[in-house]
């Protein structure tokens, strides 16, 4: 049986989560199964891997469905979609030791097996090891790229983000902040409205719940919206569009309003969107974080700057054990979680 670095042994059972059925609309419990099956051993050049972070994200609701998408859909009984931090328990691999913690796209298990492609060393030096995932990862780099390499916010301009509580949204309001724009936020509830004014700093927050929604909004963009980061789409894109100024740029990098929709639909208003997009010259582009790759180490560096000198702040929230990964994603996509979604699946070595 396979030891751990102090020596004592490894569970005799790892556990996956496996999509049981595609969704229809929201997804449910049942959409998910729990499995059981025997820790696989390292083969030669392999190392295996112990989950102990894994992150949920919202764009693994795509990744259910069958439908055309930048990314193959997780298959029915595969398991589901997910990057993780991973401890390594035992190497045939010259490249990674036994202890080392790594960043690695293995999904929603306790454990696997890896040859060591595409997996990334996580310095612990730089922050706790979840941030590899969150502000320090995937999520941190979406609002870097997105915000600078798309947004361009210039010193002066006013950047709006929906969900601006989240790992993504929080980010880009403060990254703008740094650069000398207003960051105008719309999040979900009074506490994380406060949260992201009263802690992060943004100029101001708006309820997306808000009967007034789009009043609101005005009154906090007197002078209209130069950036606005879009995460959300439905509803809130609806009522600031409208405050879209002149050449406004919008990094679109979600749309989890839509994501539980059953069919396509265009806005009944798409022709006078097209029309404010020409007369306005306005710059919309989606992107994957994976466009910047060649960015990670710009946005590394700078994002753990920020952080450690207290520029950019996160928040975690955080359910415990594998088996609460289903509740926890369905929540997500509901606004439930204050921060960024993460399962602790296995103690924290580091």
């Amino acid at each position: 049986m396979p030891t751990n670095r102090s020596g004592g042994t490894i569970m005799a059972q790892a556990k996956r989560i496996v999509l049981a059925a595609r969704p229809v609309g929201e997804p449910k419990p049942s959409d998910f199964r729990l499995e059981e099956f025997a820790i696989p051993s390292a083969g030669a050049g392999d190392v295996l891997l112990r989950t102990v972070w894994l992150s949920l994200d919202p764009y693994m609701r795509g990744r259910m469905s069958e439908g055309p998408s930048y990314a193959a859909p997780v298959p029915v009984g595969g398991v589901m979609e997910g990057e993780a931090v991973s401890e390594v328990v035992a190497s045939n691999n010259s490249d990674f030791a036994v202890g080392d913690i790594v960043r690695a796209r293995t999904g929603w298990q306790t454990h696997a097996i890896s040859n060591g492609k595409g997996l990334i060393k996580v310095d612990p030096k730089l922050g706790p090891i979840s941030t590899s995932i969150g502000v320090l990862g995937m999520p941190g780099m979406t609002a870097y790229t997105g915000l600078l390499d798309i947004g361009k916010p210039q010193a002066g301009e006013t950047v709006v983000v929906a969900g601006a509580s989240g790992a993504v949204g929080s980010a880009v309001g403060q990254i703008a902040r740094i650069k000398g724009a207003r960051a105008v936020g719309i999040a979900g509830g009074k506490d994380k409205c406060d949260y992201v004014v009263k802690e992060l700093g943004f100029e101001a927050c708006i309820d997306h719940r808000d009967p007034d929604l789009a009043a609101k909004l005005k009154d906090a963009c007197p002078d209209g919206i130069d950036v606005y980061f879009e995460n959300v789409g439905g509803a809130v894109f609806e009522a600031l569009f409208p405050l879209l100024n002149p050449f406004a740029r919008v990094p679109v990098c979600g749309l989890i309003a839509h994501y539980n929709d059953t069919e396509a639909k265009p806005p009944k208003w798409a022709a006078a969107m097209m029309r404010n997009i020409l007369t306005k010259r306005l710059t919309f582009r989606g992107f994957i974080v994976s466009d910047f790759a060649s960015r990670h180490g710009d946005f590394l560096r700078d994002m753990s700057t920020w952080v450690r000198d207290g520029k950019v702040k996160y928040k975690e929230f955080v359910t415990e054990g594998l088996e609460s990964a289903p509740a926890a994603f369905i929540g997500l996509l509901k606004g439930a979680n204050f921060g960024k979604q993460l399962v602790r699946v296995g103690g924290d070595k580091a």
